[in-house]
């Protein structure tokens, strides 16, 4: 007789718009409450800027723009997940803006539906897995394709001159 196991996986689901998603537990760092944020220059659309997080900066982008949704207002629910991303072999740091963190759930692997191709704004790599709970669809996405390499070079290359900036305005207060 042979027993097969099967994992069972945390995962943060946080709602945009009127749509649930899911990352896994392991890729969230801390989740804050909105803050100011600091607009960097020439940056994407999808990057509202960057905040100071225990002393490191932290570029943040806007869930809700990068998938090409309506933009809103920022309420009491919203909120910033700061995520643990990949990209070219590197551990990097990003802060996401989301309408609302609804709550951490436990799910079997077979639970997970294989991701369909969900078109344009959804594209396959995107989206993991899906899941559902109480006759709702939950899209697990892929941290590492949602906010991709080419993302995180745009912030990189937009940080010197903030840094520069920050250290300027910095200087000119204190004289």
């Amino acid at each position: 007789m042979s027993t097969s196991y099967n994992s069972i996986q945390s995962y943060l689901t946080f709602r945009l718009a009127q749509e649930t998603f899911a990352i896994h537990v392991s890729r969230i760092i801390k989740i804050l409450e909105m803050q100011k944020i600091t607009e960097v220059p020439r940056a994407p659309a999808f990057m509202k800027g960057v905040i100071n997080l225990r002393g490191d900066v932290l570029p943040v982008i806007d869930a809700r723009e990068k998938f090409g949704m309506k933009a809103t207002d920022y309420d009491s629910r919203t909120c910033i997940l700061v995520l643990a991303t990949k990209a070219e072999g590197d551990t990097l740091q990003v802060g996401v803006i989301v309408d609302a963190v609804l709550d951490v759930v436990k799910y079997p692997d077979d639970a997970i539906k294989n991701s369909p191709a969900l078109g344009s704004r959804y594209p396959s790599e995107v989206v993991d897995g899906v899941m559902t709970a109480d006759n709702d669809f939950i899209m697990i996405l892929n941290v590492d394709h949602v906010f991709s390499t080419d993302d995180i070079i745009s912030l990189n290359e937009n940080m010197p001159t903030l840094n520069e900036d920050t250290r300027s305005s910095e200087n000119q207060k204190q004289n």
